[in-house]
Order: C-alpha cells, then structure tokens, then sequence
C-alpha cells in the first residue's frame, strides 16, 4: 500500500474510532472503557492508542469537533436571508449533531488553547445570528445566545432507556414546541437574571 492509501485507511480508521467514541460516551456514560470504543469501531486497541494516546485527548478532539460543527450550523443560519428561518435551522441543526452532548465533561479535561479559540468562533458565529433575530423582532427581546446554547444542550442528552424510534419522534415535537417559546412577545417574564459568559466559560476552565 502506498503513502496515500495508508493515510486513506488512517483517516477512515480515525472516524470511525471518532464517531464509536461519540455513540459509546454519550450512550453508555462518560466512564466507559476506550476497549468498548475499539470494540465498536472495529478497530483494535493498539489503533486507538497510535491516535489518542489518552482518554483526555479523545475527549478533547471530541469536543473541538463538536465546536467546529457550531461554527458550520451558525454559518449557514446566517446563510439564510430569513432571520428567523436562520435561527430556526441553526438551533435544529445543533440539535441534530447533539452539540452538547458533551458538557458533562466540562471542568474534568484540560482545555487547549485550539478549543477556547474555536469556542469564541462558534459564540460570536451564534451571537450574531441571536442580534438579528433580535433587530428583526423575530425573537423575544429577553432570550439571550447563552439561553439558546444552553436549550440545546438540554436537547443533546440521551433519552432514558434503551434507543427507540419513538425518542426521535418525541424530541421533534418538543423542540418544535421550545422553538415557538422563543418567538415574541413571550408570554411568561423569564425568572432571574441571563445567564453570564463568565459562568458559562468556567464551567470548562480559565479562558486564556
């Protein structure tokens, strides 16, 4: 096999052993061993610790391509010229990729200075599709971009149990239903003060 065909095999190996690491953590729980991740990637243990040589490091490309696919939906919301419609796609586009399926993890890895800088993108990225919902009256004055981040990650875990048809169908319908709470002029005041940057970025660390 030549050079490119064997960073070809790396690469393919690489996303398997990404995408078993994403299903077996966020369906089995943080703690499962790396073996069941080998197990459900095909691929044996040497494989996994020739990339990652840590359970750390896996969790933290994990979590940088999680960010990386916020900036992607925040940027093709802002694609959209509706304001709305905008908002709308990025919110269901992080619920599909369960963006934050792994903020459990926060404040138990190191955070590299490439995830802090990909974290900002994917803020501001947000940010800016939030001030134009805003500026076109499409979203109620008092929801902030930490709000929609935190909504969404509430829509990232697991449903209890074992994986049904049936989840899918009911997450729709109640983020549908969170979708529309987020229209003016919103019905209910919003109890205690917005959620701060500050707290939100604690959670992982000390920004650099």
């Amino acid at each position: 096999m030549g050079t490119r065909g064997r960073q070809a095999e790396a690469a393919r190996n690489d996303l398997r052993l990404l995408r078993a690491a994403h299903e077996v953590f966020t369906t089995q729980g943080f703690d499962a061993p790396v073996s069941a991740i080998a197990k459900q990637a095909g691929i044996g243990m040497g494989s996994l610790y020739r990339r990652y040589r840590t359970k750390e490091e896996l969790f933290q490309r994990l979590c940088l391509i999680a960010m990386e696919r916020v900036v992607e939906a925040a940027e093709a919301g802002l694609a959209e010229p509706d304001p709305w419609e905008g908002l709308a796609l990025y919110v269901r586009t992080c619920v599909a990729n369960r963006a934050g399926a792994l903020a459990p993890v926060a404040g138990t890895i190191e955070v590299t200075d490439e995830m802090w800088r990909t974290s900002r993108r994917a803020d501001e990225a947000a940010e800016r599709l939030v001030t134009r919902a805003h500026e076109a009256g499409v979203l109620r004055n008092d929801v902030t971009m930490l709000d929609i981040s935190l909504l969404m990650e509430q829509f990232s875990r697991p449903a209890a149990g074992p994986p049904r048809p049936e989840h899918e169908h009911v997450k729709q319908r109640l983020l549908a239903i969170a979708l529309d709470g987020l229209r003016p002029p919103g019905r209910t005041e919003l109890p205690g003060e917005a959620p701060a940057m500050e707290w939100y970025e604690r959670r992982w660390g000390t920004p650099p």
